[in-house]
């Protein structure tokens, strides 16, 4: 199992859309919810704030949300990068600003994708095991 070492924001353009990144290393539940709950208030003028979590091992949360895209278009591929990468304890924030270009279904999939794996490359992370302290 992996976290990230430090707390980033990365931006990404797709086809004059932005999506602004925000990955924060959390503890539990309440504070990932807090976290997205702070993030979209200081966005609050974005087209869409997406998200997706993974907190805690045994029992595992695991929660994203489209917030307005089409569904499955930006939490659920954003929450498995989050799965492939083996990260816990982490809640990602894509907020996009849209550009006017369409991107269709899989354009918004692949950008999501995009933004998340940028983000977490740029929080850089580390192996932990599960009696190490989280």
């Amino acid at each position: 199992m992996y976290v990230i070492t430090r707390n980033v924001q990365t931006e990404l353009v797709v086809q004059k859309s932005r999506f602004l990144t925000s990955l924060y290393r959390v503890s539990t539940e309440i504070e990932a919810q807090a976290k997205i709950k702070a993030l979209k208030k200081e966005y609050w003028d974005a087209n869409h704030n997406c998200t997706a979590y993974i907190v805690g091992i045994k029992p595992r949360a695991e929660r994203s949300s489209d917030d307005g895209e089409p569904a499955g278009t930006a939490g659920a591929p954003m929450l498995e990068v989050l799965r492939q990468k083996e990260l816990y304890n982490v809640v990602a924030v894509v907020t996009r600003y849209f550009g006017g270009i369409k991107l269709g279904t899989s354009g918004l999939i692949q950008a999501y994708k995009a933004a998340a794996i940028e983000a977490i490359q740029a929080a850089r992370i580390i192996e932990k095991t599960v009696d190490e302290e989280i």
